[in-house]
């Protein structure tokens, strides 16, 4: 029925929306937006490249598949932000890329979705993070090992879970 900002910034813009259920009855919703991102698994000899970096809102550093959106004035398609954000925060350049899906981030309150990439045949470069990104490492972690750490709650991100269930998947005889 009507919409109206209540907050933007760089990242994010939130907004509140007066709408009209199926019932007749009325009520307010608040949407969150944020721009897409791309989630890249790099896979290699049995296991995994993670990066751990610091997480502001839970107070600690996690672990996770690089993930990203593409800063502000760059576009491209979901393989080159993919092969960007691959690139960035780990140096490493994939000879191939395959989407193994297209998922959404909490559509209870945002638009936001993200596709995800397996990357193999991966070659070494330079990492190019961003300022943000200044504390992060990277390590390579046998699947089992990253099995295990989602088991134990010290691999906890859960768009990387999600991705590692469409990686299975993948993998799966049908």
């Amino acid at each position: 029925m009507s919409s109206r900002e209540i907050y933007a910034n760089q990242w994010l813009r939130l907004r509140e929306d007066d709408i009209e259920y199926a019932d007749g009855t009325r009520g307010q919703y608040t949407v969150v937006e944020k721009d897409d991102f791309a989630l890249v698994i790099p896979y290699a000899d049995g296991g995994f490249w993670l990066v751990q970096q610091y997480r502001y809102p839970v107070g600690r550093r996690e672990w996770e598949f690089p993930q990203g959106s593409w800063s502000a004035g760059r576009t491209g398609t979901g393989v080159d932000l993919a092969a960007a954000e691959l690139r960035e925060e780990t140096g490493f350049h994939a000879s191939t890329f395959a989407q193994l899906g297209r998922l959404y981030v909490a559509f209870g309150y945002s638009q936001q979705s993200y596709d995800v990439f397996l990357a193999t045949g991966l070659s070494t470069g330079d990492t190019d993070r961003e300022h943000t990104e200044a504390d992060m490492v990277h390590a390579w972690f046998a699947e089992d090992d990253v099995r295990d750490m989602i088991r134990r709650g010290t691999f906890m991100d859960s768009h990387s879970v999600a991705a590692l269930a469409l990686f299975d998947l993948r993998r799966r005889p049908e």
